[in-house]
């Protein structure tokens, strides 16, 4: 008679980690009792603090990542007549609702009030159901060394580093399914290196303050470029690991790597902090103490988004207006120049209408989709007209402050034919027009900057532009 196969949960059936996954949803939804969690795992350990998330919290494990190579394999054994359990250190309701959406375990073993089922306490409670030897185990990790030396054959999954070469010890390996894709791939996806783009807004003062001949400046312009970088991308981590279940009901964001759990998501937990360190280790070694108060900004505004401000409507696109002007802010910060207020004016109405664009084109998919209201943002299809007029209205206003900006006596004293940079505002027109246009047919399927950049009539409109500014100099 063949022996029961026992498979792990957490990086071995799904690409994630159900404790991480209780653990920022329910900072998610309770952030002012974010110090609860520490109490209830310094009080009664994890078995607590398991039990204690899932009585807080849901998790929608339809959405889970799964692995598929994992569960086609499993159908294949229990069509073998092989019986299948499900032994995991994650709490019992999670494992119970896991184990009844797909279908395949006639055992579950998993954590309680009292016990963490991990490590040996796993395999003390295997044996005692099976015997020595009596089961096949599939697992991933170092927790999972012990159980394998308990098991008949041992199955490894993805395993965390030096685990084979571990587990290789009892020499019972049968087989090591491997489905993780590159990691640089999943490092630059990850940490949206593609969205670094949004930081060259930080060169703006020093293209408008032509200051561009001073190499002391531009150097500490690259160097706030990369400060801010590294901040965003930390940001992108944490707005991530709060969004998990949200971004796997999105038909684009659920291919974001700790969505997909083509990234762990402890990698992500211990890059924010990494990331967040090495921005401000080089903002305050190297830069003026004005961008360092900037960044931190940056940082809290964005952090109260990616918490509170993205749910609700208009100050949402508001906020995401105020993040982009703040790069420029930043950069004058860095270069020691004084913003001027015609930046701040166009860059909050034309940033204003590129987010309300991002908002539309998800409120054009979800009324595509046939439902109501978008998913955590708090906008409802019916909303689409209105967005549409405000967006419209915001980037065409955008424009005219720049004809304003050319009329000013100050700008006579900086450009010798500043009339030529009338040349730019039917061009602007033009992109703005013809971006909601797009937007409105509903091809519109990126950040509108990524957009810009891949496009080559909106590089094409950036060089015009510039050609423009470059001949009243």
């Amino acid at each position: 008679m063949s022996k029961p196969i026992v498979v792990d949960l957490d990086g071995t059936l799904i690409h994630s980690d159900i404790l991480v996954e209780s653990g920022f949803a329910y900072l998610r939804s309770f952030p002012q009792k974010f110090y609860k969690p520490l109490q209830w795992l310094s009080s009664g350990g994890k078995s607590a603090l398991k039990s204690r998330l899932a009585q807080h919290v849901s998790i929608d494990v339809a959405t889970l990542p799964y692995n598929a190579q994992v569960i086609a394999w499993l159908e294949e054994m229990r069509s073998a007549g092989r019986t299948i359990a499900l032994a995991t250190a994650s709490h019992e309701s999670f494992a119970q609702r896991i184990a009844e959406h797909l279908g395949l375990f006639d055992r579950v073993f998993a954590t309680d009030e009292q016990v963490n089922l991990s490590s040996h306490r796993k395999r003390d409670r295997l044996v005692a159901e099976y015997g020595e030897k009596g089961f096949d185990y599939v697992g991933n990790s170092h927790d999972d060394i012990a159980v394998w030396q308990a098991a008949d054959r041992a199955y490894v999954v993805n395993p965390h580093a030096g685990v084979v070469r571990a587990a290789g010890k009892s020499d019972n390996i049968e087989q090591v399914f491997e489905n993780r894709p590159p990691s640089h791939k999943v490092w630059a996806k990850a940490l949206r290196l593609h969205q670094w783009l949004k930081n060259l807004l930080i060169f703006v003062p020093l293209l408008a303050g032509h200051k561009l001949g001073s190499p002391e400046l531009v150097g500490a312009a690259v160097l706030a470029f990369f400060a801010f970088g590294l901040c965003a991308s930390s940001v992108y981590l944490l707005n991530d690991l709060f969004d998990l279940e949200d971004d796997r009901h999105h038909p684009v964001k659920k291919n974001r790597p700790l969505a997909a759990g083509t990234m762990p998501l402890l990698w992500g937990v211990g890059l924010c902090p990494v990331l967040l360190i090495a921005a401000f280790a080089i903002s305050l070694a190297l830069l003026p103490w004005r961008f360092n108060a900037v960044l931190l900004g940056y940082y809290a505004l964005t952090l109260a988004y990616s918490l509170a401000l993205k749910r609700h409507v208009m100050v949402d696109v508001v906020t995401l207006a105020a993040l982009y002007t703040l790069r420029i802010i930043a950069g004058t910060a860095a270069i020691g120049v004084h913003l001027t207020f015609w930046l701040l004016a166009f860059s909050m109405f034309f940033f204003l209408s590129l987010a309300l664009v991002k908002r539309y084109a998800e409120l054009h998919a979800t009324l595509k989709a046939g439902r109501e209201k978008t998913r955590g943002r708090g906008y409802m299809s019916s909303d689409l007209s209105v967005v549409s007029s405000l967006g419209a209205a915001s980037g065409y206003l955008s424009v005219l402050v720049l004809a304003m900006y050319i009329q000013d006596e100050r700008t006579a004293a900086l450009y010798r034919h500043p009339q030529y940079i009338w040349f730019a505002c039917p061009v602007m027109l033009y992109w703005i027009s013809r971006t909601w246009l797009i937007a409105h047919r509903g091809e519109m399927n990126d950040d509108p900057i990524v957009f810009a950049a891949r496009d080559r009539i909106s590089l094409l409109v950036v060089a015009l532009c510039g050609f423009a500014f470059w001949l009243a100099i």
